[in-house]
């Protein structure tokens, strides 16, 4: 599988370039980080009528936003209930409302920049990858059916008729979620900001990072950008910036495969309406179609021999019929994960925050808060965020949690390649 490429760097609709920065600028807000909460504060601040400048080190969507399976969901990986316990019953409330209703935002962003990217509303599943999986299906269902969302659980012969294989044990629809092509939405979202103003810059990457004379300073390679708040939304992606301290998460490496497009008679019955999945097992995987007809199978870890024998026989062992289609597309990305699985909102200092953490929620989550800082940003008002900002935050033994996630992803693929 070595040489193949990214689906989406090879499929994307929308395209995108920007200069690089040169020169000095002022602005309202600056941005770091070119992927869904960056791109979703510049086009809200801009459409604000906001002086917006959005640095970004690489390309636009160049890291998780641009790499991710594309699956719009409803809430984080958490269960709503286990919020709450962390944050606290009104904190937790407040948070599972606002991301329960962000795929609405994500789906109606696209329609009102007719954002070519492949969007398709049918929902998601969470599949059972043993009775265990089942199980913890019911206890989410029960939380999230409390809280009025439209949720359904389904049996072993329903899932099924959903996925066209008998693989799992159940699964759980969310009629709020839906499938995107991300590289596309996130192209997308940066044409539609810099529509309303907002100045974009490719291969920008920050040096400094300052506060000065009651404004945020950041010097690029080429030049410098002086404005009056600071938003970080590095990531996963993020490297290390002189004098500006942001905590670096753990990593998951998550790796994805494509299929050839397939003619009916091979893709036929396959999440014939269009579903995004990923199952319940600890090291998790994902599946999903696109809007040629390939498969896409995911997993975690970066093992990419490794990983690609694995996918190629979790194909087969679901889908037997597949055992011969050509693989024509094969790449990876990295998830950054918190200690207790929630996204972080930290305060840089006056009128600066850094977002990250959304553990495998980018989608929603980010668009949705990248609006929310933008706001809070401009207004000094910390109420427009969803969550309440921490002036600190300590991830302990990053490396060896990112190590940990990928030995036991290699474990798995391994014993699981070798037909055991």
């Amino acid at each position: 599988m070595r040489g193949l490429a990214s689906l989406w760097a090879d499929s994307a609709a929308e395209a995108f370039t920007a200069r690089s920065l040169q020169g000095e600028f002022s602005a309202d807000l600056v941005i770091l980080g070119g992927g869904f909460t960056g791109l979703s504060a510049a086009l809200d601040a801009a459409g604000q009528g906001a002086d917006v400048i959005l640095l970004e080190a690489e390309t636009i969507g160049h890291g998780g936003s641009g790499r991710n399976v594309g699956l719009v969901n409803a809430g984080l990986w958490l269960p709503p209930d286990a919020v709450c316990k962390t944050l606290g019953q009104a904190a937790g409330d407040q948070l599972n409302a606002a991301l329960a209703a962000a795929p609405d935002l994500v789906f109606g962003l696209i329609d009102a920049h007719d954002i070519q990217c492949e969007p398709r509303r049918n929902g998601t599943l969470h599949l059972a990858h043993a009775p265990k999986g089942m199980a913890q299906l019911q206890t989410r269902y029960d939380q999230m059916a409390a809280r009025g969302a439209p949720v359904t659980l389904l049996d072993s012969a329903d899932t099924a008729e959903r996925t066209g294989t008998t693989a799992f044990h159940g699964a759980l629809h969310d009629a709020r979620a839906g499938t995107i092509h991300p590289l596309a939405y996130a192209r997308g979202l940066a044409r539609a900001a810099e529509t309303q103003g907002a100045r974009i810059f490719e291969a920008s990457p920050a040096l400094s990072v300052m506060r000065h004379a009651g404004h945020w300073v950041v010097c690029s390679p080429g030049g410098k950008v002086r404005a009056k708040a600071l938003l970080v939304a590095t990531n996963a992606y993020h490297q290390a910036v002189e004098q500006l301290i942001v905590p670096q998460p753990a990593t998951v490496n998550y790796f994805q495969l494509a299929t050839e497009p397939l003619g009916h008679n091979l893709a036929g019955d396959i999440l014939a309406n269009g579903e995004g999945c990923w199952d319940s097992a600890l090291i998790m995987s994902s599946l999903r179609r696109d809007a040629d007809g390939r498969i896409i199978l995911g997993g975690m870890g970066d093992d990419v021999a490794l990983q690609s024998n694995w996918a190629r026989r979790k194909l087969t062992q679901l889908f037997p019929r597949l055992r011969d289609v050509a693989i024509t597309h094969a790449w990876a990305g990295k998830i950054s994960m918190t200690s207790d699985h929630l996204p972080k909102v930290l305060r840089l200092g006056t009128l600066g925050l850094s977002i990250f953490g959304y553990s495998g929620r980018g989608i929603a989550p980010g668009t949705l808060m990248g609006r929310c800082a933008a706001r809070a940003l401009l207004s000094d008002d910390d109420s427009m965020l969803p969550l309440v900002p921490i002036e600190r935050h300590t991830e302990r033994f990053t490396r060896l949690k990112t190590a940990a996630f990928e030995t036991g992803a290699r474990l798995v693929h391994r014993f699981s390649a070798r037909g055991g």
